[in-house]
């Protein structure tokens, strides 16, 4: 990773939370919870972010309940939500997009 990213402002915060509509605002992080048919389902998609964590050395907090799955995005290093965490949100988007 190259340069550290910065904290975004409120307003940051706010306008790229009007182009994730399935996402909100946690304490200092984006947070998303999404069920899916089955556990098996739930286990490719953690290992489909896995992969793009990986590759984008950013890595979330991921929380799994059988079916369901709770992604929270912050920049630890930073102490907050970043333009980092902003496209890990919209790449783990198209992967729950990618299910039908």
């Amino acid at each position: 990773m190259g340069a550290m990213a910065e904290l975004l402002s409120e307003h940051e915060q706010g306008k790229a939370l009007g182009t994730l509509p399935n996402w909100s605002r946690g304490e200092g992080s984006l947070v998303r919870e999404v069920e899916l048919e089955s556990f098996p389902q739930a286990i490719q998609v953690v290992d489909r972010v896995a992969e793009i964590a990986e590759r984008d050395d950013h890595h979330p907090d991921i929380d799994i309940r059988w079916r369901t799955l709770k992604f929270t995005l912050s920049t630890h290093s930073e102490g907050g939500i970043t333009e980092l965490d902003v496209a890990l949100a919209t790449e783990i988007d198209a992967v729950l997009d990618a299910l039908g």
